[in-house]
């Protein structure tokens, strides 16, 4: 680059890519537009346009290299908040990612437009619109070239007269008359409403006299006139009224034909308009749920406590009427409140009950929602900024943590527990409930972190007075906590009495709960049919291309298909390895326990609920809809029934298999087992109806099903923090897993060699490894892991940035530049 030394105005900006920022300097003519927070447009390499975000302006600054120009200004307004930035940079400072990933994961695609991005034209739209909006030459250039196709951003700038075309894009994409590639992808469509008005020449209340006259001998014509004008009164002639169609005919009780002929009389013109899809019409319940004496203690620790807060509420004690009451407190200080949970699943259920109570200032945000929607809830979030608009609450998510919150005064993460929270791949690889601590005191907010199973970090945190602790040891109202029994498996499978994969006492307890009319959940941690398929004859597993796992069988589609990657083929009829046709299914997932019970029981109506059942945004809900209203007799999950889930019919809970939770091999699979089998058991007996929960397990006497029978969180937590502090686990040291990746396994296995010493220079015997982890390929990568342990008063920032550095000399290598290395902080 030519060396220069002159004074100009330069600006950091930040894009969504795996980068640090990048320094461009602004043409005079777009000084005045370039704010902090807006998107502008800006070319990497030769070719390419993205848009990014202005992170710092530089006034007169000295540049040692001539910096390319900004190619144009996209907002009039920012689009992210300072504080929003703030968490951005913690995340890519303490989870050891760049900026630009942080952003990339927080943004909707909408906000994200680049060279590649492909745009669309909705021709309803336009036409819909095109008497109601003025298009300049610009904006006609665009829709000239999109006509019958769709256009690259990088393909359409060769063709618009005009270097800063992002802000007209970003006008129709308001508008609706374009679109962007994601949603093509799912299909969206804006929501448009009809509104219906009186005809233009019905200017008068004399010929609104005349009109009703003429309307004598159709009376469901005046029906429907009348009820516009009641509706509408006082009447304006020059600015008539509009209602909506839909809610029209409901209150006139007309049909849709009587409207058309009205239409055709010029008695009404209707026109079509976007309207908010995230908006609903919701009866608004005034008072608040009514605290038992024991909510209303816990109620006032939390509001008048400074410290973050852990509220540990055994099931069904009542937290979520705890937090509506926060929720309401919060609102009425003009304050934004952050909800978080860890399943789209639990949103179905919690969103009714807020609504009921604070009505359409409740928003959902997540990944199950189309672009399109996640970005109106983005921008409503910045209107609350700029409009100086009341508080509101968003329902969501992980994800919901990045948004543009502005003023936010209390953020809820109600089953801390979960791992789910947890962020794996791609980066930022961020823990949702410990970056929602950070974001609390970057806005002064309360958090509230709720469980019935808190983990024990949280909990270890809350004895040691990092937090307040507030706990409810009762159920609310009459409600007891459910019996538990073991049923001993391998007692059961010596006296066969085992039918399919139920013993005999849970099958004879689902039979008795639905003679009584009562519901059943079954918790099975597999989805799919079979985990595996075997030949019988030559002992041949079916497997992977290219991950080093097992296929699981899926009945419903007759194919193998692996978790990890996606790759799937039929079930074949004989065996690949001897082409004997003796292949058997081995192990049971959600899938077979559903095939089994419609033929054991085949009178109930039984439902599951996992990934593959429910993998629309509308499929969970519907499921969860059918299960409260009685239409599900027994509902069949993974996770997913483990999860604050509250149906007050459910009298039996079965955990088909506990050993599949207790045999995993990692420090906390005892703390995860607990918390499973103790929130499954938890949605039973959950109002008048005493609960019963049947483990099945051939380990009855293993002390962990010991302590969730007796509902014993507190020796469970003991027993744990004594076995971490003698083996230095979190919490009392922190844990970095550096997995390191390559196609050759030659080649990883001799980059894991000279990594090692490393390593072992700078941590010594804190550091383990390299090792495969339990699924050693994935992707076609293989995978080697160091697991590295640090003080909890060690220098974090200084021993990432060592790890960094190895990581750079050893790609830097020719012989290992295919390598790819991932840190993990703080892995769950």
């Amino acid at each position: 680059m030519e060396f220069v030394n002159r004074k100009i105005r330069a600006v950091e900006v930040l894009l969504p890519l795996y980068l640090r920022t990048l320094r461009y300097s602004v043409p005079a003519d777009m000084g005045d537009s370039v704010k902090t927070g807006i998107r502008v447009t800006v070319p990497l390499g030769n070719t390419k346009l993205y848009s990014g975000i202005v992170v710092d302006i530089y006034e007169d600054t000295q540049n040692d290299f001539e910096l390319k120009d900004i190619a144009g200004v996209i907002d009039e307004t920012p689009i992210t908040s300072s504080s929003q930035l703030d968490l951005w940079k913690w995340i890519a400072d303490y989870y050891m990612c760049t900026l630009g990933e942080v952003m990339k994961a927080a943004l909707p695609a909408y906000l994200k437009l680049e060279s590649r991005t492909k745009i669309a034209l909705n021709q309803a739209v336009l036409d819909s619109l095109r008497n109601e909006i003025e298009l300049d030459d610009i904006d006609k250039q665009i829709i000239e070239n999109l006509s019958g196709t769709e256009v690259s951003m990088d393909d359409l700038s060769k063709k618009i007269n005009k270097r800063n075309f992002l802000s007209n894009i970003k006008r129709l994409l308001d508008l609706g008359i374009v679109s962007v590639e994601e949603e093509l992808v799912n299909n969206y469509k804006f929501k448009y409403q009809s509104f219906v008005s009186l005809h233009p020449h019905i200017d008068s209340e004399q010929k609104l006299d005349l009109t009703l006259l003429s309307l004598k001998k159709a009376p469901k014509q005046e029906q429907l006139l009348l009820k516009y004008i009641e509706t509408a009164t006082p009447l304006n002639f020059a600015l008539p009224h509009e209602i909506a169609k839909n809610e029209l005919l409901d209150k006139s009780g007309v049909s849709e034909s009587v409207y058309r002929l009205c239409e055709e009389k010029e008695i009404f013109i209707s026109v079509r308009k976007k309207t908010d899809r995230l908006k609903n019409d919701v009866a608004v319940r005034k008072e608040l749920p009514e605290l038992s004496p024991a909510q209303q203690n816990a109620f006032d620790k939390l509001r008048t406590g400074d410290k973050p807060a852990l509220l540990h509420g055994i099931t069904s004690s009542g937290k979520t009427e705890i937090y509506i009451r926060l929720i309401d407190e919060t609102l009425k200080a003009n304050r934004q409140v952050l909800y978080l949970l860890p399943e789209i699943a639990l949103t179905t259920q919690i969103i009714d009950r807020l609504r009921i109570v604070f009505g359409n200032r409740v928003g959902i945000y997540h990944s199950s929602f189309s672009d399109a929607e996640r970005t109106e809830v983005y921008n409503n979030l910045l209107k609350f900024n700029s409009h100086g608009e009341e508080g509101g609450v968003i329902l969501g998510v992980r994800s919901s943590l990045l948004l543009p919150f502005f003023n936010l005064g209390l953020i809820i993460v109600d089953e801390e527990h979960e791992t789910t929270y947890k962020q794996y791949d791609p980066a930022p690889r961020y823990n949702a409930r410990d970056a929602a601590l950070i974001l609390g005191k970057i806005h002064g907010a309360k958090v509230v972190l709720g469980s019935a199973t808190p983990s024990v970090e949280s909990y270890y945190n809350a004895l040691r007075g990092k937090y307040d602790l507030v706990e409810l040891t009762e159920r609310y109202g009459n409600a007891v906590l459910p019996d538990i029994r073991t049923i001993d498996m391998q007692r059961a499978y010596r006296k066969k009495t085992v039918v399919a994969n139920f013993s005999e006492p849970l099958l004879t307890a689902i039979k008795n709960a639905l003679e009584r009319r009562e519901q059943v959940i079954l918790f099975q941690n597999r989805r799919g049919f079979s985990p595996f398929v075997q030949c019988n004859d030559c002992g041949h597993v079916a497997k992977c291309k290219y991950c080093d796992v097992s296929l699981t069988y899926h009945k419903y589609n007759n194919a193998l298909t692996c978790h990890y990657c996606g790759y799937s083929i039929s079930m074949p009829p004989n065996c690949p390895a001897c082409s004997s046709p003796n292949i058997k299914t081995k192990g049971f997932g959600t899938e077979k326990i559903e095939d089994e019970l419609s033929l054991l029981i085949p009178d109930a109506k039984i439902e599951r609920l996992d990934l593959d059942a429910a993998k629309s945004k509308f499929a969970y809900g519907k499921i969860l809809h059918d299960f409260g209203a009685h239409a599900i007799d027994i509902l069949v999950g993974t996770q997913m029934v483990t999860k604050g889930l509250d149906f007050g019919n459910v009298s039996l809970v079965g955990i088909m298999n506990a050993d599949n939770l207790l045999n995993f091999p990692d420090f906390r699979a005892y703390e995860r087992s607990f918390q499973l089998m103790s929130q499954v058991a938890g949605r039973a007996g959950r109002k008048d109806k005493p609960g019963e929960v049947i483990i099945q397990t051939t380990a009855p006497e293993n002390h962990v099903i010991r302590q969730v029978i007796k509902h014993d969180y507190s020796t469970f937590f003991k027993t744990q923090i004594d076995e971490r502090r003698l083996f230095n686990y979190p919490p009392f040291c922190r844990l970095i897993i550096l997995s390191v990746k390559h196609s050759k396994q030659d080649i990883l296995h001799k980059a894991g060699k000279v990594m090692k010493p490393m390593l072992a220079e700078i941590f010594g015997q804190d550091v383990a490894g390299p090792e495969p982890p339990p699924v050693g390929r994935i992707q076609n990568r293989y995978i080697l892991n160091f697991r590295i342990k640090l003080k909890k008063d060690a220098n974090l920032r200084q021993y990432k940035q060592l790890i960094n550095n190895i990581c750079t000399r050893i790609k830097s290598e020719r012989e290992y530049s295919g390598i790819v290395t991932v840190a993990d902080i703080d892995p769950v």
